[in-house]
């Protein structure tokens, strides 16, 4: 028989739940006095602000992957919450995100510093380190102004550096699980809203649609987006426009493109195949050609070159056919074909292979001007010493208004239109790091490339192998879409390129500890 040696006293529980409650009464109060005096110096969004950041900052120091997984969902409907953002408190909210990366930076710079954790080498530092030196040096020689060229290398590198972040970090595997199959829940949103966008059409649209542009002195802090688009016809759900859209779903319908090549993994997650069934209508209706083509290299290169399914073969052919078809039966003249208003999905398409659009876009001053004249005009004038971080092609030349280059080269202000920025990502890096400099960022780029495909080849874990896959699929997919845009200076596209290589790098090695690796050797060309 069991006997209770104990008796609980309850004048004791009530007097200590009195003091408890009387405690934290008291701290209630001295909160809300708080927030009473604050908000009457404060505006009341400013006080909220503050609170939230606040809130950020201290789980920041404590679990810094959850501000890099809280990125990852915020970031799709930043615009969106931007919008609404009253201007007293724009400036913090437009930068809050960016503020995040460099706050989790800090993070890890004071635990490695500290000896609270080890410095985790990759074999991607040396290139990385190597590319920041010819922008420092070149910034240097061609007597860049500090301003200029501390924001032209924040363009460039703000994103890479989560790469390294998350080796550093090193979340767990079912951190990044959990992260993945969040994210996919914000595709499938954004792609059911993308959706009911084509059908709805302008109402829903001028809801969506950012705001106009805010400055902060001289300096940019949002251009806007001017819809030149009929309402409704390019779909861009909470991302502010459609080829932003365009790109976040393919790189994450990429990702479910390698869960879908690996057996064991869909046959665990049957329920990704609805990714395809709401995610490429939506992905279709952005008008986005570069997303289109991306997406299309990234899923044939996993389920043809890597995988050579044959039925991936068979598809291709028939929507080859298809193509055929519709162009027979519609009697475009492909080469003639230009954007207008109201253009079809057929004339969209075929507009990609359309001589007169390339022409035009050349003496319309577009990207095929700065295509041809980067390396003919840019590359030429500054073999050497190239122009520096925030001169030429990219967004700092054009948020800070950055002509210099321009006026010398007697060159218009980049592309018609779009002040300053060429969209053309490989050609600004080029024009602003020089030869050498892309030279050491293409030794990190296909270096990344090469881990990853020997990791989809070599390694046991499913999951893993998916992440691999995905990631290579990615920067193909990035690789051919930086040819006709700013991609890799687009928070809601490059953020989670480098988020995910830096996914791979941890679940790689952690493979590797536990023997899960048949023979991995890093391969860069």
């Amino acid at each position: 028989m069991l006997q209770f040696t104990h008796v609980i006293n309850l004048r004791t529980v009530y007097k200590r739940a009195e003091e408890h409650t009387a405690v934290a009464a008291l701290l209630l109060f001295l909160l809300l006095g708080v927030l009473i005096v604050l908000q009457s110096i404060f505006s009341p969004a400013l006080v909220i602000a503050g609170i939230l950041g606040g809130c950020l900052i201290v789980a920041t120091f404590f679990r810094p992957e959850l501000a890099l997984g809280f990125l990852a969902v915020y970031l799709p409907f930043e615009s969106l919450i931007l919008k609404f953002i009253p201007d007293d408190v724009y400036v913090f909210a437009r930068y809050g995100s960016e503020v995040l990366i460099y706050l989790v930076a800090l993070v890890v710079l004071v635990n490695i510093l500290s000896g609270k954790q080890k410095y985790r080498q990759t074999p991607l530092d040396l290139p990385f380190f190597l590319f920041v030196v010819v922008l420092l040096a070149s910034a240097l020689v061609n007597l860049v102004s500090p301003t200029v060229a501390i924001l032209g290398l924040r363009q460039i590198l703000r994103f890479m550096i989560v790469f390294f972040l998350v080796v550093q970090i090193a979340p767990s595997k079912t951190f990044i699980q959990n992260l993945t199959w969040t994210m996919f829940g914000v595709v499938m949103f954004q792609s059911l809203l993308g959706i009911m966008q084509a059908i709805i059409g302008e109402p829903l649209d001028q809801f969506l649609l950012p705001s106009e542009a805010r400055t902060y002195g001289a300096l940019t802090l949002t251009s806007g987006v001017e819809q030149f688009w009929d309402p409704g016809s390019r779909v861009f759900s909470t991302l502010g426009r459609y080829d932003r859209l365009g790109n976040f779903l393919y790189l994450f319908l990429l990702i479910a493109t390698a869960i879908l090549f690996t057996k064991k993994l869909y046959q665990k997650y049957p329920w990704i195949i609805w990714l395809f069934i709401v995610g490429v209508p939506a992905l279709v209706l952005t008008y986005s050609r570069s997303s289109w083509f991306a997406f299309l290299l990234g899923f044939l290169f996993i389920g043809l070159l890597v995988k050579h399914d044959k039925r991936v073969l068979a598809g291709f052919a028939a929507l080859v056919v298809f193509l055929t078809l519709v162009l027979a039966g519609s009697g475009l003249n492909v080469s003639l074909i230009t954007e207008t208003p109201g253009q079809t999905l057929s004339e969209r398409f075929f507009e990609s292979f359309s001589l007169a659009r390339w022409r035009g876009e050349y003496y319309g001053l577009g990207r095929t001007f700065w295509f041809i004249e980067t390396p003919r005009q840019v590359i030429v004038a500054s073999p050497i010493l190239w122009f520096g971080p925030g001169q030429y092609g990219g967004g700092a030349a054009a948020a800070l208004h950055n002509t210099k280059v321009y006026e010398e080269l007697g060159l218009p202000f980049g592309v018609f239109g779009t002040e300053g920025a060429i969209d053309n990502n490989w050609f600004s890096l080029w024009g602003e790091s020089g030869t050498l400099g892309m030279v050491f960022y293409l030794w990190f780029y296909l270096g990344l490339f090469f881990y990853a495909l020997n990791m989809a080849r070599t390694n046991k874990d499913p999951f893993v192998q998916a992440v691999a896959l995905a990631v290579c699929a990615m920067l193909i997919g990035v690789g051919f879409n930086a040819f006709t845009s700013s991609l890799l200076e687009i928070r809601t596209s490059a953020y989670y390129l480098w988020l995910y290589a830096g996914f791979l790098y941890v679940l790689a090695e952690r493979s590797k500890e536990k023997g899960e690796v048949e023979s991995v050797a890093f391969r860069s060309p």
